[in-house]
């Protein structure tokens, strides 16, 4: 398998909290970069949050605050922490690999935000 998987995606109602994950297909030090990427109904994809191979990471300013990405070596996984999500937050969320000079996309999770 080549794709990393993505999990955690469900229903939340605004203000709540969700974790996503994303199991790499290589081993995460040897991964140049890692993005968070998502898409919403009617709206073009877009980079949500990024995390490059020695730590450092950077957000959308719509989730600044609010969203936080991070990894687990031990695991192979890295995850978004997401916070005080808002209904604008709906949209199917993607993982994006940077390995060898190749993108690599998983399948994507659906995040709902709605009362």
């Amino acid at each position: 398998q080549v794709q990393p998987v993505e999990s955690g995606g469900g229903l939340v109602q605004p203000g709540g909290s969700l974790r996503l994950s994303c199991l790499a297909s290589e081993n995460l030090f040897t991964i140049d970069h890692m993005g968070w990427y998502r898409q919403g109904p009617g709206k073009q994809r877009e980079l949500v949050a990024q995390i490059w191979r020695y730590g450092s990471s950077q957000y959308a300013d719509s989730v600044k605050g609010r969203f936080t990405i991070s990894k687990d070596i031990d695991k192979n996984t890295v995850y978004l922490q997401m916070n005080n999500l808002k209904p604008e937050d709906t949209a199917v969320y993607y993982c994006n690999q940077l390995f060898g000079g190749v993108d690599y996309w998983g399948q994507g999770t659906q995040v709902t935000v709605s009362s």
